[in-house]
């Protein structure tokens, strides 16, 4: 069975309490059982990561570029937190694997915040955005990856 990785970078663990009128109450393992459900429901499995260290999260890009390139993986739903706005080394893992589809996701508007959240690194090697859905941008960005070709 083929699967979805759905991805998170820093401070998503803290999910559910931190800023709460941002990001809501859900935490990253309700999130995770949701993602699971809606993958089996599907037909996939899903891997799920957060690390709060680029590199980690650097070298799980490149994990996945393997995997999708033996066919074991659909895509990548990535949330990259703040690294989004700093990361040129995630925007060049993306595009080094070559034709990996990350979608990148974010559960609050980053346009309706601080200016310097609305620049993303990742966005021009993402294939795809949801932003400001809150955690149910991951599961339109999962039903995304699973309608691609």
């Amino acid at each position: 069975m083929k699967k979805i990785l759905i991805m998170n970078g820093p401070n998503l663990n803290l999910l559910g309490t931190r800023e709460p009128e941002k990001y809501g109450t859900t935490t990253l393992a309700d999130l995770e059982v949701m993602c699971r459900k809606q993958a089996a429901d599907m037909g996939y499995e899903v891997d799920f990561f957060q690390s709060n260290y680029e590199g980690a999260l650097v070298d799980k890009i490149h994990e996945a570029g393997k995997a999708y390139k033996a066919g074991q993986l659909k895509g990548v739903v990535f949330n990259p937190g703040a690294y989004t706005h700093t990361s040129i080394a995630l925007h060049d893992a993306i595009v080094g694997v070559g034709g990996l589809p990350v979608i990148e996701t974010h559960i609050s508007n980053v346009h309706a915040r601080e200016s310097f959240r609305h620049h993303s690194y990742i966005s021009p090697a993402a294939a795809g955005i949801i932003v400001g859905c809150g955690v149910y941008g991951y599961i339109v960005a999962m039903q995304v990856l699973a309608n691609r070709p």
